[in-house]
């Protein structure tokens, strides 16, 4: 069983986001970063980056595929995850930790709400 902190909210693309604030950190889950098995390379916007929801931002490659990365809430890229460019295998060790994506500064709050939470990310998965 994949692990869903409680603590975060999630899409339905299999992002996860951390609220701080009017900033958010976002990654992959572990159900996403399981399915991809071992990641070899990140590729992630540069700070600055306008992002929409929904939108494509950056890339995670695995020796299976290559999968896009979408934006769970519009905003501005404030950082990028550097360590993901030496050590790419973060994402599978530590989801929701060291392996965090992007920190990016939220243009429109409301959205947050309409991201799943723990026990609606895992109704999704039981059906997935």
């Amino acid at each position: 069983m994949s692990q869903i902190p409680a603590d975060l909210r999630y899409s339905e693309e299999h992002e996860w986001v951390r609220v701080d604030g009017d900033r958010v950190t976002v990654g992959i889950t572990d159900y996403a970063q399981d399915a991809l098995g071992d990641v070899v390379f990140v590729d992630l916007p540069e700070p600055g980056t306008q992002l929409e929801v929904g939108q494509a931002f950056g890339e995670v490659e695995s020796t299976k595929s290559v999968s896009d990365l979408y934006a769970p809430v519009a905003g501005t890229v404030a950082q990028r995850n550097e360590a993901l460019e030496a050590n790419p295998e973060l994402v599978n060790s530590s989801p929701y930790d060291q392996g965090w994506m992007v920190v990016l500064e939220v243009s429109d709050a409301g959205v947050l709400d309409q991201l799943l939470d723990a026990e609606g990310y895992e109704r999704l998965l039981e059906e997935t």
